[in-house]
């Protein structure tokens, strides 16, 4: 599949940062014991959360089209209290994508500079931090106490990694999270085309903005690679 792509002064890629949820970790297990969770047929609740995202609404709405009145703080809440040894909305190294460690080992190979960096509670960092990952740093939002698409999101990923933002490129499935705030902040962009909303927004006039958009992690060392010929 072709797009059209933005033209940009050329600067050496030197860093690249990565988001978590559907860059590397595969969210799909995460729905189904929501959908588990709230009662609701499986393939049911991917319907919905498909549907609502489609029509540019909130994630949060299909759970609410299954139980009205949720509200995520108090059921993750109840679910913890209730089974504090099980996963719940969290993952582990079986939801990594098999393409993350080879791709990630291939850019450090390249001599560039690796992070991760999504919105993700505390937890989630030191679950990412025990899978030893080919990676330089790891941060998540809620340690910084600022979340995408804010743009003092991509500031704290700019300082976190020494370069200039047209050094940078920030890799991510969502163009208004990921993309879109990563271009406005001076950062190159990647868009990946994976998960719900990654297939969703690839279709969208405004991947565009993105300076590539890529079908895997597997693509993205040579993508890299070429920028520099």
């Amino acid at each position: 599949m072709s797009y059209p792509r933005v033209s940009v002064p050329f600067v050496k890629i030197r860093s690249v940062v990565l988001d978590v949820g559907e860059t590397l970790i595969d969210e799909t297990r995460i729905f189904e014991r929501w959908a588990d969770r709230l009662g609701v047929p499986r393939l049911a609740f991917f319907g919905l959360l498909g549907a609502v995202l489609a029509e540019g609404r909130p994630l949060i709405e299909a759970f609410r089209l299954v139980k009205p009145g949720f509200e995520l703080g108090a059921e993750s809440a109840a679910w913890l209290a209730e089974e504090p040894e099980s996963l719940r909305e969290n993952f582990d190294s079986d939801d990594l994508y098999p393409d993350v460690r080879p791709a990630l080992a291939d850019l450090r190979a390249m001599g560039l500079s690796v992070v991760v960096a999504g919105n993700q509670p505390t937890a989630a960092g030191a679950i990412l931090a025990a899978m030893d990952l080919p990676a330089d740093q790891i941060h998540v939002s809620d340690d910084w106490g600022v979340a995408k698409p804010d743009p003092a999101f991509f500031t704290r990923v700019v300082s976190a990694t020494g370069h200039t933002p047209a050094e940078i490129l920030y890799v991510g499935d969502r163009l208004d999270n990921d993309v879109l705030p990563a271009r406005r902040a001076g950062l190159r962009a990647a868009l990946l085309r994976r998960g719900m909303l990654g297939y969703l927004h690839a279709g969208r006039t405004e991947a565009a903005q993105a300076d590539t958009v890529l079908d895997g992690l597997a693509e993205l060392p040579r993508w890299v690679a070429d920028q520099a010929d």
